[in-house]
């Protein structure tokens, strides 16, 4: 949605979450600075280099590395790994990618437990900052371009991984998983061949709605779904914001892992991931997250960070969330074991 101020965007996030839009999303990049990780990876920075697609991508890999771990402060983010871990140090050869895309106003560092995770059992993750749609910029998060911008941003990530990153010479270009949380699940449908209906979920824009991206789509400003990327191999959609029936999945034949949490949250439904698990021509690797809102599939909080942002922070009840990442991570761990395998953890 357009609006005139970042100020009036979060004056009205507070109000609503749909479209994944809100305060509590504009916060999501926080995780990056939640628990410390236990696990030894190679950690670096990156940056995609802007062309005519798009602008700059910023964001983070996280690769296997035989070199000892230590203590990386990215104040107050703190990790145990390797930073930039040396060509020599980066353990393997024919190594699988997993590229990673994040919800609204989220980070590159939202789902760092999880990309360590995979470092750890072989595999090299790599995550960026969608432009316009970050917790350091929103000015597209609203408007319906951010969702067919993202796709066209994956792409161009892997396009970069395999072709210009340092280490690509180690990378196995027919092994490309991705992962996708909230828009970031609508995102990897996109990337393996789904085409999005934007009247599917009135429940999100109401006729009398203000939102200037319920406008456009009232108005039929629809932009053009981006090619679907044949590179991947396998991809974890993680509680998406669906706007998919049967008829826009017909295409993907990807295989897919997909989770849903019980409770919701951010223009997410169980019913609404129901309705794409239905859809899917291939019965996906189907999960519900028991007693868990829409936030719990990001990383666990650290104190600090759950005093700061409670709303991202807060889980229902009884869940514990650490306790579920360990069973999470597990689980997209053996999914992508098993259909682009990463061989014997370094």
């Amino acid at each position: 949605m357009t609006i005139s101020s970042l100020h009036r965007l979060r004056l009205r996030a507070r109000s609503s979450s749909r479209f994944g839009l809100g305060i509590r999303s504009l916060l999501a990049a926080a995780l990056g600075c939640a628990a410390t990780l236990a696990q030894a990876a190679g950690f670096a920075f990156i940056e995609v280099p802007a062309d005519k697609d798009g602008p700059a991508l910023r964001g983070a890999v996280w690769s296997p590395c035989g070199t000892p771990p230590g203590r990386i402060d990215l104040a107050p983010l703190v990790l145990q790994g390797t930073r930039d871990c040396p060509l020599a140090g980066i353990a393997g050869q024919g190594l699988p990618l997993v590229v990673v895309s994040h919800g609204a106003g989220g980070s590159a560092l939202g789902h760092h437990d999880t990309a360590a995770a995979l470092a750890d059992a072989g595999y090299v993750v790599a995550a960026i900052n969608h432009p316009g749609d970050n917790f350091q910029d929103v000015s597209r998060q609203g408007h319906l371009s951010a969702f067919a911008t993202r796709p066209v941003d994956m792409r161009r990530l892997t396009d970069y991984m395999l072709g210009n990153w340092p280490q690509r010479a180690q990378l196995d270009a027919g092994k490309v998983g991705f992962f996708g949380f909230s828009r970031g699940g609508y995102t990897g449908l996109v990337n393996i061949g789904a085409v999005p209906d934007w009247t599917l979920r009135p429940d999100l824009c109401p006729p009398l709605s203000m939102r200037l991206l319920c406008g456009e789509i009232r108005r039929n400003e629809i932009p053009a779904t981006p090619a679907p990327d044949p590179r991947i191999r396998a991809a974890v959609i993680v509680d998406p914001l669906s706007m998919f029936d049967a008829k826009g999945l017909g295409q993907v034949s990807t295989p897919v892992q997909l989770w849903a949490s019980a409770l919701g949250g951010s223009g997410v439904t169980l019913q609404s991931v129901e309705v794409l698990r239905a859809g899917l021509p291939r019965a996906p690797d189907w999960h519900v997250a028991t007693n868990a809102e829409h936030y719990a599939f990001l990383a666990p909080c650290s104190p600090a960070l759950a005093e700061a942002a409670p709303e991202i922070c807060r889980d229902a009840p009884g869940f514990d969330r650490v306790a579920f990442h360990q069973t999470f991570n597990a689980k997209v761990v053996g999914f992508f074991q098993r259909h682009i395998p990463a061989g014997k953890a370094p």
